[in-house]
């Protein structure tokens, strides 16, 4: 049985990720099926055998046993049924009666029903209520064992048997539900964690890229009607699209930089690779330590250069890379023993002061120089946020969920179940000797080996293929099989312990071959010692069903964790390509046209004065830069913060006056909501860029009224489109896709409105947009 799953980095959804966790879906159903099947048997066995039973009482118990094991096999134990349901409480209403009907027949031999129906109670209900109906279908179970039961010591055998299989019933069905749900719902992490990086993203573009690239845009349409009026006005409004355009460009490089993650794991395995080349003896020693995105991508930046750094020392022999978390604070050091230069060369210098400062912006420190032993040592240290960042927070809560508050529940009831599965054998024990000294003796022992299966096997952070887990278990054989030298036929113990515990650390064909070992090996001891065949068969049926139980219970925890550690690697590796996605398509898609834009800005200004026809027509290529700039910006996030529809509208008024067109502006609206407020506000920034694009407009009239259940936003100007007079009803000239109109009639269709461009019968744009609220 594979001890882990394997982590790929394969997209998300794909065949690759889906195999293992649908075979061990199909192995929980195997192991939940012959449980149940076996549970029942027991008792319908019971019945057939005994005297004076004849067709029709056993077709009886069939027709018992028969539907209560469907409903439970067919429908509560099956993944993909929903709990909770009116139906679902029906199936346990009619479950319980037919589960409790057979003592009007057949006394206490078919209360091994009841069991399963307490264990789905605790699958339907919330705990309270669960516990609450789990504990009245055992008092009722209890009853009948004890009013049928011929002796007091068989009855609390049977009630303490009964009140471990249901426990494990609620265990098995549960754990096989929760690794289907697990596996079905690996991507909503990553998905939730990706949505949750991307409003990061929207975020910064909005508050670093989309107003300056709107204020050049703007600014651009001002300059180019300016060329003609006043060359001072339009210098000086250059200079600052010049400046305006630098600014942006440094903004997008820094959010570049911050969206980049570095693994320090990585750069660990490179700088060892790297010194090793140069046959230096490395020595890393990483301490895993739970980092922000950012911390993480810091330190394996100062690794790098570290690194980097030790290669020009000469005489460098021996390196030590050391990562340590103390008090709150991580700290990264690199110590070598190469040549100690008094002074620290150029290079070195030069690049320990950039990170230095990049640490210090951090609120860290970082020192670098030979210490008292006169080897070379950097040292860095940063403090350790309390709160993570948004997104990693969602990816905590996300797989921490089962962690928890599930694993609580389930280590307590695991715990409670192994406790009860050694009260068991210790009443069987007392039903076999009244001799004190081997009471003892078997009390001794079975503590033992309840301690060590909780305090080890049943562990799911514990690597069970190791030299430690095959002595541990050597240990529970002896525990378990020792003990029949001195007590002989007394001998009471559990080794369904030891053949379920061997499935699980054993490979699969050992495993299976100690099992079966140990079921014919109990089974001829207990012949030996006078036990009929029938005897034998249901001492054989035992240990198969309990082995099977503990192999299935400690697997299924231990798979549900690994299942909860994947989904957060993978949504780890989902937010990581996003990031790096993000930066890359910022600084290959804005980059250039920044560059671009502010060097030609600075070019029309030096023109100016020389060539005003080559001054307008660079202009105008920076207007189209600006605007595929803001198309970029769009494509790379598709989103966008929350905009003041009347700080539009006055900085609309402003634009619009200074480009010397009289505006007549009318808001008229209460309280909108603030998706339609942001749709409007974008509306008007656009619709205000195209009215600066007209030649000789010089009236624009801005309106936003309330219409019946929805809002319109109305500009009309006077000007002509794209500098020729349009035709009547003739369609207005669409932009490149993701920019202009196009973009502004998609953000109001998305909302259920309509965005309508065209010249009016007395020859004025109008742009209207109508939005329902």
């Amino acid at each position: 049985m594979p001890e882990q799953l394997a982590v790929t980095a394969e997209p998300l959804g794909t065949a690759g990720v889906d195999r293992r966790p649908r075979r061990a879906l199909f192995l929980a159903g195997l192991i939940i099926t012959v449980v149940f099947v076996n549970s029942c048997l027991f008792g319908l066995l019971a019945v057939l055998f005994r005297p004076g039973v004849d067709f029709w009482q056993g077709l009886l118990a069939v027709l018992y046993v028969g539907p209560v094991l469907a409903i439970q096999l067919l429908y509560f134990s099956r993944p993909a049924v929903r709990l909770d349901t009116k139906l679902a409480k029906a199936m346990l209403g009619v479950q319980a009666c037919l589960a409790f009907l057979p003592t009007l027949h057949f006394d206490a031999a078919l209360s091994s029903l009841t069991t399963l129906a307490a264990g789905s109670a605790l699958l339907l209900f919330r705990p309270r209520t669960g516990w609450t109906v789990f504990t009245v279908f055992m008092a009722g179970t209890i009853w009948i064992l004890w009013t049928y039961d011929e002796t007091w010591l068989g009855a609390v055998f049977d009630s303490v048997t009964a009140v471990f299989y249901a426990l494990v019933v609620y265990l098995l069905t549960w754990l096989a539900r929760l690794v289907t749900e697990l596996h079905q719902a690996r991507t909503e992490l990553a998905r939730r964690a990706v949505a949750e990086q991307r409003l990061a993203f929207a975020r910064d573009l909005h508050d670093l890229l989309g107003l300056s690239l709107s204020a050049i845009a703007l600014k651009g349409e001002l300059v180019h009607r300016l060329l003609r009026k006043s060359l001072d006005r339009a210098r000086e409004e250059l200079a600052e699209i010049t400046g305006i355009a630098q600014r942006t460009l440094s903004d997008v490089r820094s959010v570049a930089r911050g969206y980049r993650e570095l693994s320090l794991d990585k750069e660990s395995r490179t700088a060892v690779s790297l010194l090793s080349a140069s046959n230096v003896a490395v020595r890393v020693d990483l301490e895993q330590v739970e980092l922000p995105v950012k911390l993480r991508t810091l330190l394996a930046k100062v690794l790098r250069e570290g690194v980097t750094n030790v290669l020009r020392y000469t005489g460098v022999e021996h390196c030590e890379i050391t990562v340590r978390e103390n008090g709150g604070r991580v700290a990264l050091e690199i110590v070598h023993d190469g040549t100690a230069h008094e002074d620290v060369p150029e290079e070195t210098a030069e690049s320990l002061r950039e990170v230095t400062e990049e640490v210090a912006g951090h609120g860290g420190k970082l020192s670098a120089g030979p210490d008292a032993a006169g080897r070379w040592r950097l040292h860095a240290e940063l403090p350790v946020p309390e709160q993570a960042e948004p997104t990693e927070t969602a990816l905590a809560e996300g797989s921490g969920h089962w962690s928890r508050i599930d694993a609580r529940n389930v280590q307590w009831t695991m715990t409670v179940v192994f406790i009860v599965f050694s009260l068991s054998a210790m009443a069987r024990a007392f039903m076999l000797t009244d001799d004190g000294w081997s009471l003892a003796l078997i009390a001794g022992y079975l503590t033992a080996l309840t301690t060590l299966q909780l305090s080890y096997f049943a562990r799911p952070n514990v690597r069970l293929r190791s030299r430690q887990s095959y002595a541990l278990l050597f240990v529970q054989a002896c525990l378990i099989f020792l003990p029949l030298i001195p007590l002989g036929s007394a001998w009471v113990s559990l080794p369904s312990l030891f053949a379920g515990t061997a499935l699980l650390v054993l490979p699969p064909l050992a495993g299976w071959t100690a099992f079966a070992v140990t079921a014919a090996g109990v089974v001829l001891i207990r012949i030996s010692y006078g036990t009929d065949f029938l005897g034998g068969f249901y001492t054989f049926a035992s240990i198969l069903n309990t082995g099977l139980m503990v192999f299935g219970l400690i697997w299924l925890i231990r798979l549900v964790t690994e299942l909860g550690e994947t989904r957060k690697r993978l949504a780890e590796v989902a937010v990581a390509e996003e990031r790096l996605r993000f930066a890359r398509d910022l600084h290959d898609l804005l980059g250039m046209s920044l560059s671009a834009i502010a060097l030609k800005s600075e070019l029309t200004s030096r023109i100016m004065d020389i060539d005003t026809d080559r001054a307008s027509d660079e202009l105008l290529e920076i207007l189209g830069l600006t605007r595929q700039a803001l198309s970029d910006v769009r494509s790379v996030a598709s989103g966008y913060r929350e905009l003041s529809l009347d700080q539009e509208s006055r900085s609309a008024q402003a634009v619009l006056v200074a480009a010397d067109v009289q505006v007549r502006l009318e808001i008229e609206h209460e309280d909108l909501p603030t998706t339609v407020r942001t749709v409007l506000a974008v509306v008007l920034r656009e619709g205000v860029t195209n009215v600066l694009r007209h030649s000789k407009v010089e009236r624009c009239e801005i309106a936003v009224r309330r219409t019946g259940d929805g809002v319109a936003l109305d500009i009309v100007n006077d000007g002509v489109v794209n500098g020729r007079p349009p035709k009547p009803e003739q369609p207005v000239r669409v932009e490149a896709p993701g920019s202009g109109i196009t973009n502004m009639s998609d953000r109001v269709a998305g909302l259920g409105g309509e965005l309508t461009a065209g010249v009016e019968p007395d020859g004025r744009f109008r742009l209207r947009a109508v939005v329902p609220v």
